[in-house]
């Protein structure tokens, strides 16, 4: 009865974690050095990312009657846990990078925006660029024209000025 007590909180953080995250994303983190780790960690918190290393038991716990549940299979071994309530691709994207100077990270899988990839999928979402990436670009994209279309206009009235 003590043990269950105990574990209890551990459970309720993980589901609080999980409740509104536009990702997860499963790691087995096997093989990093402590080096590795440390920079990993540094990478993801900078991103609003949360890493944990969680009992499996605990997380399907946490996971049950959840999109997440979908992640149970891949619950076996040593698990980290990488989540993102604001940026859906950013766990994806930087667990992929990272994973290609660090041989030893495997994705094994992950839940975004509820919807389940297996570590193929996860490493496609990665390819994404994040929403600020995105917003930026569109904005270049559509000054551009703007900007083109006020030096016309500017011309123009120039133009009917030295005419007048």
């Amino acid at each position: 009865m003590a043990k269950v007590e105990i574990k209890q909180p551990i459970v309720d953080e993980i589901k609080a974690n999980v409740e509104d995250a536009a990702s997860v994303v499963l790691v087995d983190y096997r093989g990093l050095t402590v080096e590795q780790d440390t920079k990993l960690r540094k990478q993801l918190r900078e991103a609003g990312v949360i890493y944990k290393v969680y009992k499996n038991t605990l997380m399907k716990r946490a996971f049950e009657g959840t999109d997440f549940a979908q992640l149970d299979p891949h619950l076996d071994g040593p698990s980290a846990i990488a989540i993102s309530k604001t940026d859906a691709t950013a766990p994806a994207r930087i667990l992929a990078k990272f994973g290609k100077e660090a041989e030893a990270l495997e994705i094994k899988a992950g839940i975004v925006e509820g919807t389940y990839y297996d570590a193929k999928g996860i490493q496609v979402i990665s390819s994404i660029p994040s929403r600020e990436e995105l917003l930026s670009k569109f904005l270049g994209s559509i000054q551009s024209p703007i900007a083109n279309f006020a030096r016309v206009i500017k011309q123009i009235a120039e133009k009917q000025e030295q005419e007048a």
